[in-house]
């Protein structure tokens, strides 16, 4: 059986988005002939982006070969951060990580190929140093274009060329390179043009297996329910506002992005806009907000009666709650006009095999083009269209809207993990 070591520093206990794809691959890769020997970290959560679910566990094989960087994990204290961030020098948790998975997986014998799952980016070069080690191919398997990342800001115009520098440098060692757009494969295709090497989008996913537990939420409260799911990025929304035009002055933009709208925050302005035109209508309205929230995400939710704040849920509970929703809420971040986003958000694949319709305030760029291309399965709007939401919003609770609950399997059962895991599979065997 051919031996992958993947190395993904998400992987179960740890839960979030960041685990999915890693949780799916270990899952299924055996179901093709692949055996997945993972190399992750300790696995306990120590911050927002790494949340416990435990219920993850479950879906790995029992035969499963982990090897875990040994903790204690070092804290990523701000100055440290800081200090990797404008002076480039790595912090004691890059340090930790870089060599820990050296150290976890260098001994390893029957290895045919390293498969590295990004962020954090700074599993780039112990891959490469694996890969010498160990004599065979790495693939980068990247997801959003890293330094060609439009939600990316760095300092300045000369972090942003050294970031870009550094991506060019270890990525062209990897033999493949793995993208989860196409705008993504566009953007390392003509930033890298001597690579010789395949670059393909095998995007992130959903598990047929994860809609085949029972219905949703049974529902019998009258209310319409929109959901959200995942994480918001007030947060970094509003630093950006606050210090767009000077980062745009020093250059360490990567495109003229509007963060804040990759969160709740145009969409609480629209479901008040309509409490106050129409309140008696609006008053049937719920907003369920599940994931781990920042302050800031709080302080925008608590501008609104309607909003419930659910707290991080295990992803089967995520699911549920998807499938009882009337109107799902898929947000992301804004660009100017002839600007196409790179990523796709994990939750949109989760979100189409719900069933469910959904408010897609997104720009041009795969995102969109998913979503519409899926039979038509979303109301479309700009991403800081308030009184397009509101439309929306109103046209269902009148219901003067047509129908969005319509899917064309054709192309969503593309994103299933099996049929993405064969896309693996294929790949691998064109490095052999």
């Amino acid at each position: 059986m051919f031996r992958l070591l993947l190395c993904s520093y998400f992987f179960p206990p740890i839960g979030g988005s960041g685990a999915q794809r890693p949780t799916k691959f270990a899952r299924y890769l055996p179901t093709i002939g692949y055996q997945p020997i993972v190399v992750t970290g300790p696995g306990r959560a120590v911050g927002r982006w790494t949340p416990a679910d435990s219920t993850l566990q479950r879906e790995l094989p029992t035969d499963l070969e982990l090897y875990r960087v040994p903790g204690p994990e070092p804290e990523n204290k701000s100055w440290d951060a800081r200090a990797e961030r404008w002076f480039r020098i790595r912090s004691p948790w890059t340090r930790w990580w870089q060599q820990g998975v050296v150290s976890a997986a260098e001994s390893l014998s029957e290895v045919d190929a390293v498969w590295t799952i990004m962020p954090p980016y700074a599993s780039a070069e112990p891959s490469i140093q694996l890969s010498r080690l160990l004599g065979r191919p790495w693939v980068a398997d990247l997801g959003d274009p890293w330094a060609l990342d439009e939600m990316m800001m760095y300092p300045s115009r000369v972090h942003l060329f050294l970031e870009r520098a550094r991506m060019r440098r270890t990525l062209s060692t990897a033999a493949a390179i793995v993208m989860s757009t196409n705008e993504a494969v566009r953007r390392v295709r003509d930033f890298i043009p001597a690579f010789t090497g395949p670059i393909l989008s095998i995007g992130n996913g959903y598990d047929d297996t994860d809609f085949a537990q029972g219905p949703g939420l049974k529902r019998s409260d009258g209310k319409f329910r929109i959901v959200h799911t995942g994480y918001l990025h007030t947060e970094q929304g509003l630093r950006q506002r606050n210090l767009g035009r000077i980062r745009r002055l020093m250059g360490g933009e990567v495109a003229p992005v509007d963060v804040l709208a990759r969160s709740h925050f145009h969409l609480i302005e629209a479901l008040e806009l309509l409490r106050g035109e129409d309140p008696q209508l609006i008053d049937k309205v719920e907003l369920h907000l599940a994931g781990v929230m920042s302050t800031s995400d709080v302080r925008v939710a608590q501008r609104s009666p309607l909003v419930h704040m659910c707290g991080y849920l295990t992803h089967s509970e995520s699911i549920a709650l998807m499938r009882s929703a009337d109107l799902l809420f898929l947000p992301l971040h804004n660009l100017p006009p002839g600007h196409r986003a790179g990523n796709v958000p994990g939750k949109t694949y989760e979100y189409l095999a719900a069933g469910r319709p959904i408010l897609a305030a997104v720009p041009c760029g795969d995102a969109r083009d998913l979503v519409t291309t899926a039979a038509g399965a979303a109301y479309v709007v700009d991403p800081d269209d308030v009184e397009g939401m509101v439309t929306v919003i109103r046209g269902l609770l009148e219901e003067r809207m047509p129908s969005k609950s319509d899917r064309d399997m054709s192309v969503v059962g593309t994103f299933e993990y099996r049929n993405l895991v064969r896309r693996v599979g294929d790949l691998l065997a064109e490095l052999r």
